[in-house]
């Protein structure tokens, strides 16, 4: 069964934890952002506009993250079931029109994700488009401003050093996840070597495109002691892996924090002297989405790679004729991959469901700042608006990576199965 278009997906169903603290971020950001280009109507209007055309995108999310729901829940309760079937009844021929169906499914979303990842992508550009009219009339504002002050010069001296220290430490993560690909990679390979011996484990591997449960399936099906020490060797040092990044992003998410700190304090610096401020909070909103873009990316690369599972299947088991004589030795092995299918698509459709009500919540709750102009508030006011938006921010619970949930990716799913 081993073929080297099979592959497995690193695509995790917590996908959605790392979702929210972005959205609830892009929200926060738009309105500092709002604050502090307050008395400079012709930017307010312009970010107010931005604005609504991120809640528009948000809410164009939503509804193919509803698509990606319905399409887990059709895999559940019609693909499965349907296959169960076939294999049961022993009827290849059948198996293989209802997994032409399930591609077919795949394909509308892969098309429908990737309309959305072009809708950030130009969104994006308008943004910076923004940003760019923020510093063209803070060039025409500033002409007459004397340079900064000793205590500004300092302040970006530290916001500097603090963003200095921040592309350190993203290279780092950047060769941390390099590293966990290519342990992810060698146990695959791992599996592919033992489906040498039991073609079960290549279903398993085809159908449920989940490393913990791959990981599971080998210690299931591998008797050789030698075998299941590499194994646990190779998952040790994966999970070393993770664990050590999620330490280098929790330095991270620290100094993203204390970045945001110091921005605000040269934009309220830069407020007090009448000067526009630098669009600081703008760069980090378009920061925000591109996570946001880069979790749909990933979105689409879990279904092609899905799709190319099905694929792989349908060649492999279902119209290759050894592998059709064998279909009814495999049953037993086919039954239990579906089996623990079901259980790993509809954690996936529930992970899609709560992104389905982050993206509702932006779209609904979060951007009724807009409602009020940042230069009808007093400096009182101003000062108390910016205090709550940078407690929000303080409250904004991290990434999963940053938390539990790299590191038992594994470890909870082995032990759940």
């Amino acid at each position: 069964m081993a073929d080297s278009t099979m592959a497995v997906s690193q695509w995790s169903p917590s996908f959605v934890e790392e979702l929210l603290p972005a959205a609830e971020k892009t929200a926060l950001l738009y309105q500092l952002s709002y604050l502090c280009l307050a008395n400079f109507p012709n930017l307010e209007r312009t970010i107010r506009s931005r604005a609504v055309e991120t809640q528009l995108l948000f809410s164009s999310s939503d509804a193919t993250m509803l698509k990606c729901i319905l399409t887990s829940d059709n895999l559940v309760q019609s693909l499965f079931p349907m296959l169960t079937t076939a294999v049961e009844k022993n009827k290849p021929r059948l198996a293989v029109k209802y997994l032409e169906k399930a591609r077919a499914w795949i394909t509308d979303i892969i098309k429908d994700v990737d309309r959305i990842v072009e809708k950030y992508d130009l969104h994006n550009k308008d943004i910076s488009s923004a940003t760019s009219d923020v510093v063209t009339e803070k060039s025409n504002t500033d002409k007459d401003i004397a340079k900064k002050d000793q205590e500004l010069t300092a302040t970006e001296t530290t916001l500097n050093q603090q963003k200095s220290e921040l592309q350190n430490v993203n290279a780092e993560i950047d060769q941390i996840e390099k590293k966990i690909n290519d342990k992810s990679q060698e146990i695959q390979d791992f599996a592919k070597s033992m489906s040498q011996t039991s073609k079960g484990l290549g279903i398993f591997a085809a159908i449920v495109p989940f490393v913990g449960l791959l990981v599971k399936s080998i210690y299931d099906s591998v008797n050789d002691p030698k075998n299941i020490a590499k194994m646990k060797a190779l998952e040790a040092e994966l999970n070393n892996l993770i664990g050590d990044k999620t330490a280098a992003k929790q330095k991270q998410w620290q100094l993203q924090l204390r970045i945001i700190d110091w921005q605000m304090k040269v934009a309220t610096a830069s407020f007090d002297r009448t000067s526009i401020p630098d669009p600081i909070h703008l760069d980090e909103v378009q920061s925000s989405l591109t996570k946001i873009q880069s979790i749909m990316i990933q979105l689409k690369n879990f279904w092609e790679k899905v799709a190319q599972m099905l694929i792989y299947l349908e060649q492999k088991t279902f119209v290759g004729e050894d592998l059709i004589d064998d279909l009814e030795d495999l049953k037993d092995e086919f039954l239990k991959s579906i089996s623990a299918a079901k259980g790993a698509w509809t954690s996936f459709g529930a992970g899609c469901q709560k992104a389905s009500v982050i993206f509702k919540l932006q779209t609904k709750d979060s951007y009724k700042f807009l409602e009020v102009s940042p230069s009808s508030l007093s400096k009182e006011e101003w000062q108390q608006m910016y205090e709550e938006v940078k407690a929000k921010l303080g409250k904004i619970d991290p990434p999963p990576s940053l938390q539990s949930s790299d590191k038992p990716a594994i470890c909870q799913e082995s032990a759940e199965h």
